[in-house]
């Protein structure tokens, strides 16, 4: 049997997306916060001759009415971008005088800032004022330097012991001295040790609450509190002060030095203000430099080079222009959306959060036009600064009670009603789940008690039986 093969040329017609450059670009600068993007405009800065940064206040606010007026009339950066309109266009004249700014010399000692101490400068500040002998000084050190982010020595003492050369009792002896230093209860090896530490440390304490740490910490977290009154022979309420008073320690006390002085800064990416009874957006321009096309190299090119440099020119043109547009997108996406946020939660800006409404990003995108996906950018990582406070974008799209029907009521509305009813309840009779169901439904609030438990959950409240108290 012979087979034939046939070999012909077909012309066809397909569609396909192809994700350019220009567009990864805007979607990446479209994701990134106030800082992010200021850091990214920085490099590019380095890295791009052609690009400049605009530091005059007078040209800063003609941009700037010139962006609003964009955004009046409607148009975004979508319409046409060639450099060479760029150049037609621009006030190239209102640039000569652009110069470049001498560093002069090292900024004076008043501005600077000294970073938070750490746990370990803390610790060995306190050790060189203990009169130690350079030897324990070495042990207590290394022990210093063993503990973790919480301030607990997890390491096993006896490994050590055996690492220093020395017995486990000598240092034994020298995690005393640390478990004596400030914060209370630093160096312990376990929770039992860190709250008994952090007793002895307040001077005479309860021989109860001493008691209910060394014997009974599992039953007092459950709330068995009649439990350790029988076992231990005593008043029911003595053990709800003596358990009171445990919960006011630190069980994590090295947690109070923070990241070792790394601070996260917030800078809001949109500011909202009521003016007259209308609320006002802004988008946060002020970190980020206005960013223009260099008056030398635009000279440079219409000289006419060699082809050459011409041709490395063009390509930082196009690469400054693409940047610079995609940049104006953000602010007009950023915008858009937050227009639609501010409209829809207007409720929650008058009266706070218990009228936040449910808001998902499909319905912001169909009333702006755009594809869920690009709200999901526009919003992620970003924050907005609203006459109620500093609020991530992401805290405006709230999801309505899962497995209930309830019209205008967001999850952050209900636990908000749900903590304050709990912080006004009874504490000698705290209100159960079903309890708390029912005074929902009975302010129309169709609500179950699954959904009651969950969200109590959620926020750390326990039980009733827990919350109990004489």
């Amino acid at each position: 049997m012979v087979m034939k093969l046939d070999y012909q040329l077909k012309l066809e017609q397909t569609q396909k997306l192809i994700i350019t450059p220009e567009l990864k670009l805007a979607i990446a600068l479209l994701q990134y916060s106030a800082l992010e993007l200021v850091d990214y405009v920085q490099e590019e800065l380095l890295n791009n001759p052609v690009l400049e940064m605009q530091e005059s206040a007078a040209e800063e606010k003609d941009n700037g009415a010139e962006t609003f007026e964009k955004q009046s009339n409607g148009q975004t950066a979508n319409e046409g971008f060639s450099w060479e309109e760029y150049f037609r266009d621009a006030d190239w004249s209102a640039r000569e005088d652009t110069k470049f700014q001498l560093w002069e010399g090292p900024p004076s000692i008043e501005n600077c800032a000294g970073g938070a101490e750490s746990m370990m400068e803390d610790l060995l500040g306190q050790l060189r004022l203990m009169g130690l002998s350079p030897r324990e000084f070495s042990m207590a050190s290394f022990l210093a330097e063993s503990l973790d982010q919480n301030g607990y020595l997890r390491a096993d003492l006896d490994e050590l012991a055996q690492a220093l050369g020395v017995t486990e009792k000598r240092l034994y002896r020298v995690l005393k001295i640390i478990q004596r230093l400030e914060p209370a209860g630093i160096a312990s090896r376990n929770l039992q040790e860190c709250l008994l530490n952090q007793l002895i440390s307040l001077g005479n304490p309860p021989e109860l609450a001493v008691k209910i740490v060394r014997n009974y910490l599992p039953a007092a977290a459950d709330g068995r509190f009649q439990h350790i009154a029988s076992r231990l022979n005593c008043d029911l309420k003595a053990v709800q002060e003596a358990i009171d008073l445990i919960r006011t320690l630190n069980p994590k006390p090295g947690s109070i030095f923070g990241e070792g002085g790394s601070i996260r800064y917030i800078i809001p990416d949109i500011i909202v203000e009521k003016v007259d009874q209308e609320y006002v957006i802004m988008i946060n321009d002020s970190a980020a430099p206005h960013l223009f096309i260099s008056p030398f190299y635009h000279k440079l090119l219409q000289n006419g080079s060699d082809d050459t440099l011409s041709s490395y020119i063009r390509g930082k043109f196009d690469k400054a222009l693409w940047l610079i547009r995609s940049i104006e997108q953000r602010r007009v996406t950023l915008y858009k959306v937050a227009r639609q946020i501010v409209d829809i939660q207007r409720s929650f800006l008058e009266h706070g959060i218990k009228q936040l409404k449910p808001l998902t990003l499909r319905e912001v995108a169909q009333q702006v036009g755009i594809h869920e996906s690009t709200v999901s950018r526009a919003t992620n990582n970003k924050y907005i600064q609203t006459p109620k406070g500093l609020y991530p974008m992401k805290f405006f799209f709230s999801s309505g009670l899962t497995g209930d029907r309830v019209e205008g009521y967001s999850s952050h509305s209900i636990k908000t009603q749900l903590r304050e009813t709990i912080d006004r309840e009874e504490i000698q009779n705290p209100l159960s789940d079903q309890q708390l169901t029912d005074l929902f439904q009975h302010k129309g609030i169709k609500i179950s008690r699954r959904t009651i438990a969950k969200y109590r959950e959620e926020m750390s409240i326990p039980p009733s039986y827990k919350r109990r108290r004489l």
